[in-house]
């Protein structure tokens, strides 16, 4: 990926080192790579690979679809030791389990495949300029309980199956810091009460009483506040009026300082550590004042109701798969999404890289944030979807662009949820899960059907049928005409909430829909619903969004979908990136309709 920032955008230190780029590369088909120790020879890697994209994809430079569960990443790395200095090790993601090895030795090992990590590898770093580094990426494509989403288990896509994607596809990077470092900024807004919480924590819990953190906020490069706090056991946490100044009070709960998609205005924070005076470390972060909440069956942003326009985004990409090739396609698949006229995305069976996240913040985008789900319910599945949404939840905790998580969809991983009450323990279980550790955002508890508790009413619909087929069209509008047919006459097999359970005045919001089958390329492909030519396109969508807008019950709706992914054709544009249409067209029809009262 060419950065153009740091890879970690809430927790910025300006002295790092990319380590993206060309590594020797092997596949380990029969398993040997361990114990014949290729992470002290290098006689074994026999192909090189462009770093942060797996084998599997065009830009990586190998490009194979042949399932390869092991495989060995190995560099040598330019670095001179300062013995009064720590280095960190960080990898973006690496699917699924990670092995690291410097100079030969195991340094961590870490399980999951969509979320970051790092390992302190001072100790292991000799005494020359030239270190060697190793990796090991281990993903079995056949385990089940994995959470892989839409990676498909077999090598050829099909249906609304993808490319699978083994190793490392974020980008690994360098740092050198202090002994006494911040390992966490997290950052709260006190919406209503115009504040902050930051939460710091330390390297270290003891030996720390002559450390202070001084903190800068400033809005619009105008400094707002700033302030010193002492720690305690390595950790502290306090609030801080950001809207102390008279210009903000002024205009309190005003979208001039708040976030929004409209107005994404963003506070910067610079903290620094101070040793005795002497300042060790420095970070930057940033936060937007934004609250979300539910009331009334509808969803409110900031306190005022607001109607989410969202659409489905799969994050692939021709050449990259799940790894963007830049910055610049995040930005670009933002700004089309917007120029269409929606408001947001829900992230689907995918873990975005936090640059996305970025952008999103920066540009002013609303994101459900999402998790590959596993394919079976086991004790298995559920620890590693557990392990996963703690580490989510963890790095993306400060994106004001994230305002729902979404932890099962269409009850996959849980099959029996409609009537099994062991699945539904786990669908609560995550629900409460998650707020124990977010107060910030909404949660799902199964999006498409068979909800248990959760914040939000998440159906799918794709009823609508061809233009011709007038019968499946009529139910389509008629499902989603009240509350009541939303909730009693569904789409689908399952009902909309699991046995047990029932609908709680939650907002309802059409989660997926749409699915217009528009092959532009030429080469077979597979969708929801079939046209054949860009008008047919234009009245088809015209017509679903119609029934949408109609609707007395709906609060919000999720389009599927924004792109093409390899033989699915349901995009509003290409797989790369080129309109089916004249996109003004689809915004003069996604704003056309004034957002109904929900009766």
């Amino acid at each position: 990926m060419t950065e153009k920032g740091y890879p970690r955008p809430q927790l910025v230190r300006s002295q790092w080192e990319n380590l993206n780029g060309s590594w020797q590369f092997a596949f380990d088909d029969e398993n040997v790579g361990q114990k014949e120790r290729w992470y002290q020879d290098n006689q074994a890697f026999d192909l090189t690979i462009e770093v942060p994209f797996v084998y599997q994809a065009a830009l990586s430079g190998i490009h194979q679809r042949k399932s390869h569960p092991v495989v060995w990443y190995q560099r040598e790395l330019s670095l001179v030791k300062n013995p009064k200095k720590r280095y960190l090790l960080h990898f973006g993601a690496v699917d699924y389990e990670a092995d690291v090895y410097v100079n030969g030795q195991h340094v961590c090992n870490h399980i999951g495949g969509h979320t970051s990590f790092e390992c302190d590898i001072t100790d292991y770093l000799n005494d020359t300029a030239n270190q060697q580094l190793t990796v090991r990426a281990y993903d079995p494509l056949h385990e089940e309980s994995i959470p892989r989403g839409k990676q498909f288990w077999e090598e050829e896509s099909t249906g609304i199956w993808y490319t699978n994607s083994t190793g490392i596809w974020q980008t690994v990077w360098l740092e050198e810091v202090h002994p006494l470092y911040l390992t966490r900024l997290q950052l709260t807004p006190h919406f209503d009460e115009g504040k902050v919480q930051i939460q710091t924590t330390l390297s270290q819990t003891t030996g720390t009483e002559d450390v202070k953190l001084a903190y800068q906020i400033y809005f619009k490069d105008m400094l707002i506040t700033s302030g010193t706090q002492n720690f305690h056991q390595g950790k502290n946490d306090f609030c801080v009026d950001v809207i102390q100044e008279h210009i903000f009070r002024t205009n309190f709960h005003h979208d001039g300082w708040s976030w929004t998609p409209e107005n994404p205005n963003l506070f910067d924070v610079q903290c620094q550590l101070y040793q005795n005076e002497q300042q060790i470390d420095e970070v930057r972060s940033y936060f937007g004042m934004r609250k979300v909440h539910t009331a009334n069956g509808m969803v409110y942003l900031n306190n005022k109701p607001y109607y989410q326009k969202l659409v489905l985004d799969q994050g692939y990409w021709p050449e990259g798969l799940l790894t963007a090739p830049s910055d610049d396609d995040f930005v670009k698949d933002i700004q089309l999404a917007k120029e269409m006229g929606f408001n947001g995305c829900r992230k689907h069976q995918k873990t975005e890289d936090p640059r996305f996240l970025y952008w999103a913040d920066q540009l002013g985008y609303l994101v459900w944030g999402e998790c590959a789900a596993p394919a079976i319910y086991n004790s298995d599945a559920i620890t590693r979807s557990m392990k996963e949404w703690m580490e989510i939840i963890e790095r993306d905790y400060n994106h004001p662009c994230i305002v729902t998580w979404v932890p099962i969809n269409e009850s996959w991983g849980v099959p029996r949820i409609s009537f099994n009450r062991q699945e539904q323990h786990f669908s609560q279980a995550m629900y409460h899960f998650i707020h124990s550790l977010d107060t910030t955002r909404l949660v799902i508890s199964n999006d498409g059907w068979a909800a248990t508790e959760t914040d939000i009413c998440a159906i799918h619909n794709y009823m609508h049928g061809q233009k011709e087929e007038v019968s499946k069209y009529q139910y389509f509008k008629e499902t989603l005409h009240t509350r009541e047919n939303l909730i009693h006459h569904h789409s689908t097999a399952w009902p909309i909430f699991a046995e047990g359970f029932s609908y709680q005045n939650q907002p309802i919001l059409l989660t997926e829909f749409g699915g217009i089958g528009f092959d532009v390329s030429g080469q077979p492909g597979w969708g929801y619903t079939s046209v054949n030519n860009e008008d047919e396109f234009i009245e088809d969508y015209q017509r679903i969004m119609t029934a949408v807008y109609q609707s007395r019950g709906l609060w919000g709706y999720c389009y599927t979908q924004i792109t093409d992914v390899e033989q699915e054709i349901n995009g509003l544009l290409t797989y790369d990136r080129q309109p089916k249409c004249d996109l003004s067209k689809i915004k003069a029809i996604n704003d056309q309709y004034h957002i109904p009262v929900v009766e």
